[in-house]
C-alpha cells in the first residue's frame, strides 16, 4: 500500500495512559465525574490498571501502577468535545471540579474572549480543568462537525 492510498484497515484510537501519583485518589476523581469504570485489575509486582471512559466517548483513559514512567500530572492536550459548553462546565463544577472560565475566539488562534461564542459556533469555545495530579483537560464546544468527522 503506498502512502497516498487510503488505509483499508480500521485504526481506532481508544486509550490514553495518563500518569498519576495516587491511584485511589484518581479513581475517586474520575468516578466522581460520572465516567464509566471499565477495568480495575492488578497483576504481579504491584502492577495495576484502571480504565475510565467519559460518557459518549469511544476513547478511554488508563492509569495505575507500573504503566508509565511519565511524571504524574504531565499529560496535556487532552480534549473532550461537548455539545453544550455551559451545561458541561456547570456539571463539572457541581461535581466539585475547579473549572476555568469559558473562553472563545472569533477566528483561528488562541481563545481569548470571555464567555462562550455568542452564536455557539463550533470549535470556538473552550474551558479547562485538571485532575488532582495536574493532568490537564480542555473541553471544546462542537455543535456541527466539520465535513468528514
Amino acid at each position: 500500500m503506498s502512502p497516498t492510498q487510503p488505509n483499508a484497515r480500521d485504526m481506532k484510537f481508544e486509550v490514553v495512559i495518563i500518569p498519576v501519583a495516587d491511584v485511589e485518589r484518581s479513581k475517586r476523581f474520575y468516578a466522581s465525574l460520572g465516567w464509566r469504570l471499565d477495568a480495575d485489575f492488578s497483576g504481579e509486582n504491584d502492577f495495576r490498571v484502571i480504565q475510565f471512559t467519559p460518557p459518549g466517548s469511544a476513547c478511554s483513559i488508563q492509569f495505575g501502577k507500573g504503566m508509565t514512567t511519565a511524571v504524574p500530572g504531565s499529560a496535556r492536550g487532552m480534549y473532550l468535545i461537548v455539545s453544550d459548553i455551559e451545561a458541561t462546565r456547570a456539571e463539572l463544577v457541581q461535581h466539585g471540579v475547579e473549572v476555568g472560565e469559558i473562553l472563545h475566539r472569533t477566528a483561528p488562534g488562541p481563545a481569548r474572549l470571555k464567555g462562550p461564542h455568542p452564536k455557539h459556533q463550533s470549535y470556538m469555545s473552550f474551558a479547562s480543568f485538571s485532575d488532582p495530579d495536574g493532568n490537564s483537560w480542555q473541553f471544546q464546544e462542537v455543535t456541527t462537525r466539520l465535513p468528514g468527522r
